[in-house]
């Protein structure tokens, strides 16, 4: 249950993290599309803490998150360039929305709520075929490489996950210029995989062969 209440507390500052980050620049509380963003990312936290007490100690690595959290030094810097793209998208997206920069219509905003669902959706299916999904990069001593499910088609398939929901998010804000921030995030995370499978090739027994097996990292056919 504890961890639970804490997934929960955790998902609550995300929401206070999303808020302050799209109203104060769009600079009103009448910003629907902000509105029902949070929505989406809050249905998913009610979710995650309902699977945290299924099995809280997949979720405890979940919650042991952020730069101090890694014990690598290009992941620590991944993680914080990675924070920081998130914030440009967030707020830019609401600067988009207020200054109307570009306009989105609402199908597409639709569309960018659905990616933005998917994207979690990903996420959390990864955490229940792979409990060793941490939000750090480390090997435990007891640790297996799984094959199966999602990861039968990528490599990484959390990344996946991440990817699909930071194209999602300014769509779902009303921003065509949110998007920019991917292509600064795209970068940092292709050097967060690399850094991570040099690890995996040198501490995971089988994670060679799994390679082998599963050609693609990140996209398939692509890379």
């Amino acid at each position: 249950m504890k961890i639970a209440l804490q997934t929960l507390a955790s998902g609550l500052f995300g929401v206070a993290f999303f808020a302050v980050l799209l109203f104060l620049p769009a600079g009103t509380l009448n910003y629907w599309q902000a509105w029902v963003f949070i929505a989406v990312f809050g249905v998913n936290t009610v979710v995650a803490g309902f699977f945290a007490v299924k099995d809280p100690a997949t979720l405890q690595r979940r919650m042991k998150a952020g730069p101090t959290a890694e014990t690598r030094t290009l992941q620590k810097l991944a993680i914080t360039a990675t924070i920081l793209a998130v914030a440009a998208l967030l707020v830019v997206s609401a600067l988009d929305h207020r200054f109307g920069w570009s306009h989105v219509p609402v199908p597409v905003i639709v569309f960018g709520d659905i990616l933005v669902a998917l994207g979690l959706g990903i996420a959390q299916l990864v955490v229940g075929q792979n409990r060793y999904a941490g939000a750090t990069i480390a090997v435990e001593a007891d640790q297996k490489v799984v094959s199966t499910g999602l990861y039968g088609l990528v490599r990484h398939p959390m990344y996946v996950g991440t990817l699909i929901m930071m194209i999602g998010t300014p769509l779902a804000l009303d921003s065509y210029w949110g998007l920019l921030a991917i292509v600064f995030a795209v970068p940092v995370l292709a050097a967060r995989i690399n850094d991570e499978e040099k690890m995996l090739r040198q501490e995971l027994d089988g994670y060679d062969e799994y390679t082998q097996k599963v050609h693609y990292r990140l996209v398939p056919g692509v890379w």
